[in-house]
């Protein structure tokens, strides 16, 4: 199978306790991914990873969750599939390392640990009402930001193509 028949993968992360507008971009965001037959992948749990499944299910589109725990009974209503990691924050980089590409949704500690692994390891990122990155108290434009999830999705589309022509 070429690397253009594979679905694109496209991780949705966010914090788990997530304002209402960050809810409502996930929602859209895993809408248009599903309709774009990317599979999602998030953290499995809730707010904006659970907004973002919900979205995805709502138009019959295949997501995964890497659950921090030993458990699938706190995964999120919808998964596809739910794979309890039993490494908590360290599922991050299980999350960053099984896409081709990331969207960072608002977020806490936990979404800026992902930017920052995704921007480590080559997996680009697409921000959307996210972290803004300073380095000595100057902005460093280490990824791009998205004012919609239409536009988002789109960027994190033409973001994983470019990566997969240059592998």
């Amino acid at each position: 199978m070429n690397s253009t028949d594979r679905p694109v993968y496209v991780a949705v992360c966010g914090g788990g306790d997530a304002a209402d507008r960050e809810c409502e971009l996930a929602e859209a965001a895993g809408s248009e991914l599903a309709r774009a037959g990317a599979i999602l992948v998030c953290g499995g749990l809730g707010g904006v990873m659970q907004a973002a499944v919900r979205g995805a299910d709502t138009e019959g589109g295949i997501t995964i969750g890497l659950l921090p725990g030993s458990s699938r009974a706190d995964a999120a209503e919808g998964l596809t599939v739910a794979l309890p990691t039993g490494l908590g924050e360290g599922r991050n980089l299980l999350v960053v390392r099984s896409v081709d590409v990331v969207i960072a949704i608002g977020g806490e500690f936990g979404t800026l640990s992902e930017i920052a692994l995704a921007l480590k390891v080559g997996v680009p990122v697409i921000g959307l009402d996210t972290w803004e990155l300073a380095k000595r108290g100057e902005p460093v434009n280490a990824f791009p930001t998205a004012a919609t999830a239409e536009d988002a999705v789109q960027q994190a589309l033409d973001a994983a193509r470019r990566r997969r022509d240059r592998d």
